[in-house]
């Protein structure tokens, strides 16, 4: 369980593919606090430490896992969002995120306004995935308040500093980022159909 305010930027300093799998070793400043087997959410998504050393974590991805998700795009230099699971003593700053990534969206736009930055985001609403303006969404694992909700796109608008500590600052036009939905939305998208009949 995680809150999707980012703790951390990392940078990927290796990949390796075996078989369908993926392993990244990523370098932070939170390398030295991590332990093997612990959850790190890497741009939304919940992923196993595997191995560690002095500088640097490493986590293996999946088939499933770069099917839904951005993961399979990152190459050695890419930066990543990092958080490490909620405390259960701690506040909830952000809301109940998962780190099960439901799918990418693509940003439509990006636009700078007077000192903060609005992005757009198209997705495929088919899934019954939904935003509600005011509601909750996590893009690449950060903690957004959706601003203008339509049925396949919605929009947020950034801060400077979470423009400056996270990979936002690298998302263009064109690019792609993992999208979770906010869980108790997703609930009710998949009961409103149960109550209908």
């Amino acid at each position: 369980m995680f809150t999707g305010i980012i703790e951390t930027s990392g940078t990927v300093t290796g990949r390796r593919s075996e078989g369908t799998n993926i392993h990244l070793t990523i370098a932070s400043a939170i390398t030295a606090e991590l332990k093997i087997d612990q959850s790190i959410s890497h741009n939304g998504v919940c992923l196993t430490v595997v191995a560690l050393d002095d500088k640097t974590h490493t986590v293996t991805a999946i088939q499933e896992t770069l099917e839904k998700s951005n993961l399979g795009d990152l190459r050695e230099g890419s930066i990543v969002n990092l958080e490490r699971c909620m405390q259960m003593n701690g506040r909830l700053d952000g809301h109940i995120v998962q780190g099960h990534v439901d799918q990418t969206g693509v940003c439509i736009l990006r636009r700078e306004i007077d000192g903060s930055w609005e992005y757009r985001f198209r997705y495929d609403a088919a899934p019954g995935n939904v935003t509600v303006e005011k509601g909750s969404v996590c893009v690449n694992g950060i903690s957004l308040t959706v601003v203008n909700s339509a049925a396949d796109e919605f929009s947020v608008f950034i801060i400077p500093y979470t423009f400056e500590h996270t990979n936002l600052k690298e998302v263009t036009e064109g690019n792609t980022v993992n999208l979770e939905f906010d869980i108790i939305g997703k609930y009710v998208a998949r009961l409103m159909p149960l109550n209908r009949a």
